[in-house]
């Protein structure tokens, strides 16, 4: 199979290699429902050393950058109440966590979860983390610019690999509401 997006020696439907992929994604892959049809979902086996955006796109080709998303877990402080949420944005930008996360969530504060807050509530590896198969209970606020790109190239939820999904289908993903601006141009 050819990826529909960039250039990957090894693609497949995502269906087709749940055993490659973390429990809560295989799962989520599974019960998968909506106007996207779940076997549209691509997996792209990719070396882990390389999962991080920039490594990657040197590797795999840097016209992939205004196709790829990352997803990253936030954490929003109201007195003694903690909120986790997920962001999903275009790899050329950033979260706006202090803006658009924080006036969302309620909250005081809002800041990037701790790493061991974050892999040990999605059940998935530090640099893989994807949208697909996190906890039914938290929100997922994915920016608008990711819903409206054909094809989006995002953590499979290990360092190996990636998922290559229509970007249409992350709006209909659980907990997921769509921002304007969540994204924001880096400096």
């Amino acid at each position: 199979m050819r990826a529909p997006i960039g250039d990957f020696d090894n693609a497949r439907p995502a269906l087709d290699c749940l055993d490659e992929l973390t429990g809560p994604v295989a799962a989520a892959l599974r019960a998968w429902e909506g106007a996207v049809p779940a076997d549209r979902v691509v997996y792209v086996d990719t070396d882990p050393a390389v999962a991080d955006t920039a490594v990657f796109l040197e590797r795999y080709g840097l016209a992939l950058l205004d196709e790829s998303a990352n997803c990253v877990v936030v954490a929003g402080k109201r007195g003694e109440t903690t909120t986790l949420a997920a962001c999903v944005v275009k790899s050329a930008t950033r979260v706006d966590v202090n803006g658009v996360v924080r006036k969302h969530l309620g909250a005081r504060k809002a800041s990037f979860a701790p790493m061991d807050t974050a892999t040990g509530g999605t059940g998935m590896e530090y640099g893989g983390i994807t949208p697909i198969g996190l906890p039914a209970d938290w929100p997922l606020l994915v920016d608008a610019a990711v819903v409206d790109t054909e094809w989006v190239l995002v953590g499979s939820g290990l360092r190996r690999g990636k998922l290559i999904v229509p970007g249409k289908a992350f709006a209909q993903l659980p907990g997921a509401v769509v921002l304007e601006g969540l994204g924001v141009p880096v400096a």
